[in-house]
């Protein structure tokens, strides 16, 4: 058998990422682990719950039908790229099995905007918008607004909005440079926002110091992958110290942030 550079470089990857979940899995904590009261419920009733909540089939289905989609399409990337994939050439079906956030994750996104009831949600990279689905299915009177910066991927996310009958989505097909100055000149304040696009520590901590000027004692912040690489790592270790930020919770694939000044300065690693 021959081993390309790609396929090398992918297999590496993945035992480097396995092995920081294995560390991960032993340094968390749960519950018995948190001093406050409100991180402590929110823990147990928000990241823990485990409701079938009624919409999860409707965008599981979704993601069924993306799953047996053969259909190829041109990939622009303007972020880190693909650690499985590095043609721009990628079938519908391997960019759902790869890169579209699994059920677990989709589900908790549900739940953290369900709870928080934010009345506004920032999203930072759609892909083929089912995560956007799950952020977006929490509430009608609720807006999500959702940029992405490839226009082939864009286009599936609609139909796949269309397909479900939301109608609280706004979504940009737009590079993230470009759109979010002129996003954040007309807003006031944020509310929630899911940094799920650029997996690169710079565009990362760029993105953050942006909004962050807009984050108010209410506002949470969700990251994505922020163990996926080194660089991605230093990012959240970096965004963590930021005077503004009040608690953190690492789930090893997502990062939590609150800005709540009731909350005292801590970070915890929980697991998920």
């Amino acid at each position: 058998m021959i081993l390309y550079y790609s396929d090398y470089f992918c297999v590496v990857s993945k035992l480097k990422l396995l092995s920081k979940y294995l560390k991960y899995r032993i340094k968390s904590g749960n519950e018995h682990n948190i001093h406050s009261p409100y991180l402590f419920r929110f823990y147990l009733d928000v990241i823990k719950d485990e409701t079938p909540f009624y919409i999860y089939d409707d965008i599981e289905s979704i993601r069924s039908k993306l799953l047996m989609t053969d259909l190829e399409i041109t990939i622009e990337d303007h972020g880190a790229g693909s650690k499985v994939n590095t043609s721009n050439k990628r079938r519908i079906k391997d960019i759902t099995k790869n890169t579209v956030k699994a059920p677990k994750y989709g589900q908790l996104l549900f739940r953290l905007v369900n709870h928080l009831k934010p009345a506004t949600v920032l999203e930072l990279g759609t892909s083929l918008g089912v995560s956007t689905l799950y952020l977006a299915g929490a509430s009608k009177k609720m807006k999500v607004t959702t940029v992405e910066g490839c226009p082939s991927t864009s286009k599936v996310a609609q139909i796949n909005f269309d397909k479900i009958g939301f109608e609280n989505i706004d979504l940009f097909n737009d590079n993230f440079d470009h759109f979010l100055p002129d996003y954040l000149s007309k807003t006031k304040t944020l509310d929630f926002v899911f940094f799920d696009g650029n997996h690169q520590k710079e565009a990362t901590i760029n993105y953050f110091n942006w909004c962050v000027e807009k984050a108010q004692p209410h506002t949470v912040f969700v990251f994505d992958d922020i163990h996926w690489s080194s660089g991605m790592t230093e990012a959240w270790e970096e965004i963590k110290k930021h005077p503004k930020i009040t608690s953190t919770i690492d789930l090893f694939f997502m990062g939590i942030v609150f800005f709540n000044t009731d909350l005292s300065k801590e970070d915890f690693v929980l697991k998920f």
